[in-house]
């Protein structure tokens, strides 16, 4: 598919990762050890050869710009895609300025260089598998101005708490825009992620400028609904959420039970920044149980039910239990950390209990050491 430009889009105030968000960008959120959350939108576009591709930063682009670098590792086409890091410059007096809608406009002329009659936005919250050439031949078949990706959930009253749903006709025509309150099982929840021609985001980006200067894209979305044809489109595979500091841990650990996650396949890899650093090293002492283990990491002690990113070092008495630990930590002696998510770059050797709990995980500070 050659005919759509893709926009990675950031996210709203309200998504926010207590601590991991104070250091960077929501996208370049460590996940899984060794991937970061853009990649997996990125390897969506690039699996469905979406070459051309934006990607929108609010704040903090150092970290993004790092992992991206120029698009190689995703496999983006040298000659015919483009990979770019967009961040708008414009001075703004207040942060609740700062919305999707003014970043694209300020962006306005690089978008309407792309030569891509179609745009796909994707923003980096939500974590699935999806070949846009089907949504797209989808979108053209049904002759909608605008498709909105959803995910129909069963239990809506535990899951995607807090995020925008639709209301569909029986033609899966939206009728209506929602929020998922906790108080019903059965909803379809918007991943908001849209398809629409070029010329239609810009008639919607004008029409917000001139409606509210606050107003994010989801926002004309809304107010929209009846002036434009919109058409849902169903995210067949597992969905996951992160919008918060319990839904990165709860991911996380519901992804180490390989019975419940069908987020990886063979046939639609996800890219990640590589680096050269050596296989895990497993001593005599290490004991490991139903962990995902990164390169570079020096295991010595137990790991049980955890995620280790690259360049871990837990010593010889170490139990690291139900937990996440970040790149280049370091767990020591006879330390025990349930159900903690430590930052990069951490040392815990003085404190030998880190014990937070499922529903309240312990988060510690990048660079700290205890």
């Amino acid at each position: 598919m050659a005919r759509a430009m893709g926009i990675v889009a950031f996210e709203g105030d309200n998504i926010y990762v207590e601590g991991l968000s104070k250091h960077r960008p929501f996208m370049s959120i460590s996940f899984l050890g060794r991937y970061r959350l853009i990649d997996f939108a990125i390897s969506n576009f690039t699996n469905s050869k979406v070459d051309d591709i934006h990607i929108y930063v609010k704040e903090k682009p150092r970290s993004v710009y790092e992992h991206v670098g120029t698009g190689r590792h995703y496999n983006v086409n040298s000659k015919h895609g483009r990979l770019r890091v967009m961040y708008g410059e414009e001075e703004m007096s207040s942060a609740v300025y700062n919305t999707d809608i003014r970043a694209y406009l300020q962006n306005e002329s690089f978008i309407w260089e792309n030569k891509n009659e179609y745009v796909i936005i994707a923003p980096t919250h939500f974590v699935y598998l999806q070949n846009f050439t089907e949504v797209m031949d989808k979108h053209i078949e049904s002759g909608a101005d605008v498709t909105v990706l959803y995910k129909s959930s069963k239990n809506a009253k535990d899951e995607f708490v807090g995020a925008d749903t639709l209301t569909l006709d029986r033609s899966k025509r939206i009728t209506g825009f929602g929020v998922n309150r906790g108080q019903a099982n059965q909803r379809n929840v918007s991943l908001e992620c849209y398809v629409m021609k070029k010329t239609t985001f810009f008639e919607l980006l004008r029409k917000a400028e001139q409606t509210s200067a606050i107003y994010w894209f989801k926002d004309i979305l809304e107010e929209s609904v009846y002036d434009y044809k919109m058409q849902a489109y169903q995210v067949g595979g597992q969905v996951l959420s992160v919008t918060d500091l319990k839904s990165y841990y709860n991911t996380h650990m519901a992804l180490l039970d390989p019975k419940r996650s069908d987020l990886f396949n063979t046939n639609w890899p996800i890219y990640t920044r590589t680096n050269d650093s050596p296989p895990t090293i497993y001593t005599e002492t290490a004991n490991v149980t139903q962990s995902s283990i990164a390169n570079g990491t020096v295991i010595k002690g137990k790991v049980i039910n955890s995620v280790v990113g690259r360049n871990v070092i837990v010593e010889p008495g170490a139990i690291v239990e139900d937990s996440i630990i970040l790149p280049s930590a370091y767990i020591g002696v006879g330390v025990h950390v349930k159900s903690t998510i430590v930052d990069r770059h951490v040392r815990v050797e003085k404190t030998k209990e880190l014990n937070g709990t499922k529903d309240n995980p312990i988060y510690i500070n990048r660079h700290d050491k205890i």
